[in-house]
């Protein structure tokens, strides 16, 4: 699946392609469904304190939205923590590939350790969410679900000096 690339702009517009590709489906899933959220600083460090009180560590990294009733105010830690139960946490995975069905199969992507720990943790209160851009649909599922649809898993450590 490496490529090699011919020069650091080629490489910069495929990272802005992807960033982009994770934007929509951000859009896609937040239009579709008003229970989806993009957390703020404020509302993550919310957050990982109201899980931190139940022993559940989240990491930053290892979820771009939340999935919760809109009466929830994130952006207050009390009504945050006092509702942890009724909070999703999300890692959206995105596609713009024609070839990918709504069942997403064929759809490769990667799970960070960061995410597969949160997910492990968190269980139910987890989800992977799997978006088509093109099709504007999308489908969520726990760790043991994208366990059991899984034909193939690569273990892999990405490293960066």
């Amino acid at each position: 699946m490496l490529k090699e690339y011919e020069s650091k702009s080629q490489i910069k517009k495929i990272i802005a392609n992807n960033k982009q590709t994770a934007k929509l489906a951000e859009e896609i899933l937040i239009g579709s469904d008003a229970s989806f959220k993009v957390p703020n600083a404020t509302e993550r460090k919310n957050l990982a304190m109201a899980f931190a009180k139940r022993n559940k560590v989240i990491y930053g990294r290892a979820f771009d939205m939340v999935k919760c009733p809109t009466s929830i105010d994130l952006m207050d830690f009390q009504d945050t923590e006092v509702n942890w139960r009724e909070i999703t946490l999300c890692e959206v995975k995105s596609t713009s590939r024609k070839n990918v069905d709504d069942e997403f199969k064929g759809f490769f992507f990667s799970i960070s350790t960061a995410e597969l720990l949160v997910a492990q943790s968190l269980r139910d209160q987890y989800k992977f969410v799997f978006v088509n851009n093109l099709t504007r649909k999308y489908k969520e599922y726990t760790l043991e679900r994208v366990y059991q649809k899984s034909k193939k898993i690569y273990p892999t450590w990405s490293i960066s000096f």
